[in-house]
């Protein structure tokens, strides 16, 4: 059900329903007035204007529901999906598929086929990203089914309120478990590439070896921030890149890519503040690599 509802407390007696919607129910000012504007906002059964003062026991109910349309083009491919509730979508992501479209590829994306997924499901959504993974990467992508569901799961990632597991295969042999802080950035605004540099925004990730050999060692890593190629870029810092990784270590003869799986969510649900864990199973060429390890 798209609708929020709350019952006002005494303590909210006197209170403008933009304030009691804005700082006790985190709405943002643009989304409330999206909605205002639509009638969107009943107190009582009743729409009224935002400058509605509450009373103790009045019934407030806010109405998610709008008219939205995305220029992505649906497509019939099939998606694994691993959570959903009425507000999120979370899906398992196959590896060398691109999560939203761009000049050189605007279909065949995760986004075209989540697209299909709403049509056909009967959900008035579109797209809304709350975390995005390279064309490489597989695992966990999760998608917001409103505006209201992207501001809250986006502040929770801000404030680091969901854990975000890996796992990878890096060259070499390392043991135990670390953190590395280190912050990172372009060398230029044109370089694809990142590096560990002085200035540089601050990357921490958090690592515990699950199995090691001399050639490579699987790592279960835990993002405490989230920097665009973080994990690649420390990792290849510290002399341990990825097995496969091209950019920024080399190419190998075991995987076609980087043996990156982003593994495991933690977070609590909006509505009911649930506590979830989810896991993507690992994919069979990283499960190749991992055989390699034990034998």
């Amino acid at each position: 059900m798209n609708k929020l509802v709350f019952i006002a407390d005494k303590k909210d007696a006197g209170v403008k329903i933009s304030n009691f919607l804005k700082y006790e129910k985190d709405l943002s000012t643009r989304l409330i007035k999206k909605l205002s504007r639509k009638g969107n906002i009943l107190v009582n059964g009743k729409s009224v204007k935002m400058d509605y003062t509450l009373d103790a026991g009045d019934k407030i109910e806010v109405d998610l529901t709008t008219e939205e349309s995305q220029d992505i083009l649906p497509e019939d491919i099939p998606i694994e999906v691993v959570y959903e509730d009425s507000d999120i979508l979370i899906v398992n992501k196959p590896p060398f598929m691109v999560v939203h479209p761009t000049k050189g590829h605007p279909t065949g994306t995760l986004s075209n086929a989540v697209m299909n997924y709403f049509i056909k499901t009967n959900q008035n959504s579109i797209v809304r990203l709350v975390n995005r993974l390279d064309r490489d990467t597989s695992g966990l992508v999760m998608i917001a089914k409103s505006q209201f569901a992207h501001q809250q799961m986006a502040n929770k990632m801000d404030k680091n309120e969901i854990d975000k597991y890996y796992i990878a295969v890096v060259e070499g042999y390392i043991d135990g478990s670390g953190t590395i802080d280190l912050p990172i950035d372009r060398p230029s605004l044109e370089s694809i590439k990142r590096e560990v540099m002085e200035g540089g925004q601050r990357a921490v990730t958090h690592y515990e070896v699950l199995k090691a050999s001399n050639d490579m060692s699987l790592v279960l890593i835990k993002l405490e921030t989230g920097k665009t190629h973080q994990i690649r870029v420390h990792f290849s810092h510290i002399g341990h890149p990825l097995i496969g990784d091209t950019l920024y270590g080399r190419e190998s003869n075991l995987i076609n890519r980087q043996a990156l799986h982003a593994y495991k969510l933690k977070f609590t649900t909006i509505r009911e503040g649930k506590e979830i864990e989810i896991t993507a199973d690992i994919p069979e060429d990283i499960q190749k690599l991992i055989d390699y390890i034990e034998k």
